[in-house]
């Protein structure tokens, strides 16, 4: 029985320092910084916004887009229904706004079965500026935000992308999606980009025009399913990186459902184990539930309390990511850390989901996982 506790003792001291160490390079990457001023000589860049249905926040966001404290870049949103009740929205916005340069394109090419690649495709060839940014409609955009993806461009960079970050949670499951968003998906992220492994997230992605034209050009992007998960294994094609900007953009959410939160977290699991079988495997490690468990068999084992030890280490694991909430100045509220429980409790129930099937929904849109055939031919319809 000792010789067997020692891989369980090793587990769980492994599982804790990489925790720590994955919370510290998220502060280190994720804290709030001074605002950038517009740079002197800005190259031009084109603003796509797809936009489908109106979300919580929808107008605020949306609204961001028209604040940016930027000289050179037009606004280029894509609705793939003229009856889409967002499609008035932003007409009303654009004509609030004359200041920027903008339009709105409607229709809906198919190039893909994925239906935000579809719309976007218009604005992809309307696009005038060297530097192309496509950014989801619930993405909330700070004034310095086209300066800080520019800044996050280094040698070698392929495209600059930021996670989402949930904010304005309204109610305990948006505290849960909240906990799966920022603490948990976004330190990870942040982790695998500092040690150079980092991976495309479709809400903010900034591209060197020529550099996707060279690749394959937007339908490069329909291999996978996920546009995001397809612009990671184009970067890598071209033997550059996938960096993240430091300082994540927000997502405000609004009220959740717990059903909102499993469809989505869902959805994400699916997509990432379609794509990359070999990263997806390893997650059910990552969560706090199997070294926290560990820990309670350890102090048995040594004749300590079990329910001493779990509580010390629960704390000082949770503790962690308490620290990185406050240090990123992410939601932190008094149900967090049952949210982040929870999190964990239900992380292993998500991923054996991830592998079950291959069936997502995406905004009322079947699909399947599996099948990334992109069509033959493609014309305007609406979906």
């Amino acid at each position: 029985m000792v010789i067997a506790i020692w891989p369980v003792t090793a587990f769980c001291l492994a599982a804790f320092s990489l925790h720590i160490v994955s919370v510290f390079v998220a502060i280190t990457r994720c804290r709030r910084r001074e605002a950038y001023s517009p740079p002197p000589h800005a190259p031009a860049v084109s603003l796509i916004r797809p936009v489908c249905g109106i979300d919580n926040y929808c107008e605020e966001t949306l609204r961001s887009s028209f604040k940016l404290d930027y000289p050179r870049y037009e606004l280029i949103f894509c609705v793939a229904s003229a009856n889409d009740p967002v499609a008035l929205l932003v007409k009303r916005m654009i004509a609030a706004h004359p200041q920027v340069p903008a339009e709105l394109l409607v229709g809906d090419e198919r190039i893909s079965q994925n239906p935000k690649l579809n719309n976007l495709s218009k604005g992809w060839r309307a696009a005038r500026g060297e530097w192309v940014v496509i950014a989801d409609s619930n993405v909330l955009m700070p004034r310095d935000y086209i300066q800080r993806l520019l800044a996050s461009w280094r040698s070698g960079t392929g495209l600059v992308c930021s996670p989402p970050i949930g904010c304005l949670p309204s109610g305990f499951w948006a505290e849960v999606e909240c906990a799966f968003l920022n603490t948990y998906q976004a330190r990870w992220q942040y982790f695998a980009d500092s040690i150079g492994v980092g991976f495309a997230q479709g809400k903010s992605m900034l591209w060197r025009r020529d550099d996707l034209e060279r690749g394959g050009g937007l339908r490069a992007l329909a291999m996978e399913v996920a546009e995001d998960a397809a612009s990671t294994k184009v970067v890598r094609a071209n033997g550059k990186r996938v960096r993240l900007v430091d300082g994540p953009f927000d997502q405000p959410l609004g009220y959740r459902t717990a059903m909102d939160v499993w469809r989505r977290q869902l959805r994400w699991a699916r997509l990432r184990r379609a794509a990359f079988k070999y990263y997806y495997a390893p997650e059910i490690l990552s969560g706090g539930l199997l070294p926290i468990t560990a820990s309670g068999i350890v102090a048995e084992v040594a004749g300590l309390s079990p329910l001493a030890c779990v509580t010390v280490f629960a704390a000082l694991w949770y503790g962690g990511e308490a620290i990185l909430a406050y240090a990123a100045k992410w939601p932190l509220s008094i149900y967090s850390p049952v949210a982040w429980m929870l999190r964990d409790l239900l992380l292993p129930a998500l991923w054996i989901a991830g592998w079950a099937g291959n069936d997502i929904l995406w905004r009322g849109n079947q699909m399947d996982v599996a099948d990334a055939v992109v069509p033959a031919q493609s014309g305007d319809s609406t979906f």
